[in-house]
C-alpha cells in the first residue's frame, strides 16, 4: 500500500449535539442518555460517512499545472494517441474525426478502498446527436493500450466507466425503421460502468448494455459549468454519482455491491471520436485512500485475495436488464397469454366441478 506521507487529508464531521438543544434547557442526565442513544444507532447503522477518512493521494492524482505529464521519467502519467497538455487541461481528442487518446498512471495502485473524482468537459461544434463517442475512466490490468471501446482495447481486465455520447443502437434500429419503445430508450449522452475478466467483450453496436453494471442519463455536453464523476469502491462496492448541473450536489447514478477488483491495476483515462468528434478534457483526476472501520467479519470475509476481477450475482443483474428491455408488444402479449391462461383454467375447472356435481347428484338416486 502506498505512504501516505505528503498525503492531504480530511474528514468527514457530525455536527455538535450542541447544536440538535440550542434554546432549550435539558438536565444533564437526559442529555448523556440521549448522546449515548445517539451515538448506539449511529453504530448500529453504521454510516460510512461517519467512520471513513480520506487521503488524497497525489502520485495518482493529475491536476494543474501538469508538470512533466507526458515527458518520460519526470511524471507518474504517460500520454498515448492524440492527447495533448494545455495549460487548461489535458486533451484526450481534438473535435477532428477519427481520433483516439489517452492518459494512463505509470504506477500501479494497490489501495483497498479508493474513490476517484473526475473533472472533465465534453464540448464540440456538433448538434445533438451528431457528435462523438465518448471517454472512458479505467481501472484496468492493462494499460497504454489502443483499441476500439473509448480508446482502450476491448476484453480488458478490470473495471470502466464510460461516458457514452453516441446512441449507436438507436440509429442501427432507425437504420432497420424499427422504432425504440419509451421503456427502453436512453436519452444520450449516458454512463455506464462494465467490468472485464479479460474474455468479455464490450458490445459496441449495443451500446455496452448486455455487459452493463447499471447507469445513467448525464447531459454534460456543452455546459458552461464544471462537470464531475464521482467512483468510489469500499467494501466491495461500487459506486459512481454525476455532478453535471452547476449546483454541486451529486447525483447517484449506479450502486452496486458484490464488486470484486483485485488490487495493483492502473488508472487511465481515454477517449476516441470516428465520422463525429467531440473535444474531450480531463481537468483534473484526484484519488483519495479511503480508511474504513471494519467488523471482525468483514475483514474475515475479505481475507481472501482477489486475482479475477468479478461481480456476485451477476446474472440477476442481466435478469433485470433483460425484463428492462421488454418492449410495450412483449408486455402486452406477455399479459394476454397470462389473462387466457387464467381464463382456460377456469373454465377447465368449472368443466370438472360440473361433472363432479352431476355424478354426486346420480349417486343419491
Amino acid at each position: 500500500m502506498a505512504a501516505t506521507s505528503g498525503s492531504d487529508h480530511y474528514s468527514h464531521s457530525k455536527p455538535p449535539l450542541s447544536f440538535l438543544f440550542a434554546g432549550k434547557k435539558m438536565p444533564l442526565k437526559l442529555f448523556w442518555a440521549f448522546a449515548l442513544l445517539i451515538f448506539t444507532v449511529s453504530r448500529c447503522f453504521g454510516d460510512d460517512d461517519h467512520e471513513m477518512e480520506e487521503f488524497l493521494k497525489r502520485e495518482f492524482s493529475l491536476s494543474k499545472p501538469y508538470q512533466g505529464v507526458g515527458s518520460s521519467g519526470s511524471s507518474h502519467w504517460e500520454l498515448m494517441g492524440d492527447a495533448m497538455v494545455t495549460t487548461e487541461q489535458v486533451r484526450l481528442t481534438p473535435d477532428m474525426q477519427s481520433r483516439q487518446g489517452a492518459v494512463w498512471s505509470r504506477i500501479p495502485c494497490h489501495l483497498k478502498d479508493w474513490e476517484m473524482q473526475v473533472h472533465f468537459k465534453i464540448h464540440g461544434q456538433g448538434k445533438k446527436n451528431l457528435n462523438g463517442d465518448g471517454m472512458a475512466i479505467w481501472y484496468t490490468k492493462e494499460r497504454v493500450q489502443k483499441g476500439p471501446v473509448f480508446g482502450n482495447m476491448d476484453n480488458f481486465t478490470g473495471l470502466g466507466v464510460f461516458v457514452d455520447t453516441y446512441p449507436n443502437e438507436e440509429k442501427h434500429i432507425e437504420a432497420q425503421k424499427k422504432r425504440y419503445t419509451p421503456r427502453t430508450q436512453r436519452i444520450f449522452p449516458f454512463v455506464l460502468a462494465m467490468v472485464g475478466n479479460g474474455s468479455i467483450s464490450y458490445d459496441h453496436e449495443r451500446d455496452g448494455r448486455p455487459t452493463e453494471l447499471g447507469g445513467c442519463n448525464a447531459m454534460v455536453r456543452n455546459l458552461k459549468h464544471d462537470t464531475f464523476l464521482f467512483i468510489r469502491y469500499i467494501r466491495r462496492r461500487l459506486t459512481v454519482m454525476i455532478d453535471i448541473d452547476g449546483q454541486h450536489e451529486w447525483r447517484d447514478c449506479l450502486d452496486i455491491p458484490g464488486v470484486r477488483l483485485p488490487q495493483g491495476y492502473y488508472f487511465g483515462a481515454t477517449a476516441i471520436t470516428g465520422d463525429l468528434s467531440d473535444n474531450h478534457d480531463i481537468i483534473s483526476l484526484k484519488l483519495y485512500q479511503l480508511t474504513v472501520l471494519r467488523s471482525k467479519k468483514e475483514e474475515e470475509e475479505e481475507e481472501d485475495e482477489i486475482t479475477i476481477p468479478s461481480v456476485d450475482n451477476m446474472e440477476l443483474l442481466r435478469l433485470g436488464q433483460v425484463e428492462e428491455g421488454m418492449s410495450a408488444i412483449a408486455i402486452f402479449f406477455t399479459v394476454l397469454l397470462s389473462m387466457l391462461g387464467c381464463v382456460f383454467l377456469i373454465v377447465i375447472g368449472l368443466v370438472v366441478y360440473s361433472h363432479w356435481n352431476e355424478s354426486r347428484r346420480k349417486r343419491f338416486y
